[in-house]
């Protein structure tokens, strides 16, 4: 499998997460699928899979003392790029398994947040802790009494 194929293939994989996430949220299927950690642990292997094939001793050195030109030269070369990109994939996936979970103990609507996670992932959490606060604020009382959340700590 070249670097195309796997960067294709990493982008469908991520896909049927975020569809059951966003448009099936209460679902018992979506529940139990997104309890696992399975679908990071697949793209940890490819990511730690291209992160080695992309690393050199040159490589090497530019990451550990990082410069914003040695990143960018760094980010030229395909499979670099690719790694970086599945790097994102994983994390977005991550912190969008977490709103996704949240919203499910809370009560809070996170579709917004969702949608934003997958197309620009911090932004997804910005706008989920926002609806938190909005909702603690102008609406205690249709939160759940849950678990105390990370948003509650911030």
């Amino acid at each position: 499998m070249n670097i195309t194929q796997l960067f294709n293939i990493a982008n469908l994989f991520v896909l049927p997460f975020w569809a059951l996430m966003i448009l099936l949220p209460n679902w018992k299927i979506t529940r139990r699928v997104m309890e696992s950690y399975l679908p990071f642990l697949v793209l940890a292997g490819a990511y730690l899979y291209l992160f080695i094939s992309s690393i050199t001793p040159e490589n090497a050195q530019a990451l550990s003392n990082p410069q914003l030109a040695d990143i960018a030269r760094f980010f030229s070369d395909e499979t670099a790029a690719a790694t970086g990109w599945i790097h994102f994939l994983v994390m977005d996936l991550f912190v969008g398994r977490w709103i996704y979970w949240e919203g499910q103990k809370t009560g809070i609507w996170t579709i917004h947040s969702l949608s934003l996670c997958l197309f620009a992932g911090p932004l997804g959490l910005v706008s989920h802790i926002l609806t938190y606060w909005i909702s603690k604020a102008f609406f205690p009382n249709s939160l759940h009494n849950s678990t105390a959340t990370v948003a509650e700590e911030a």
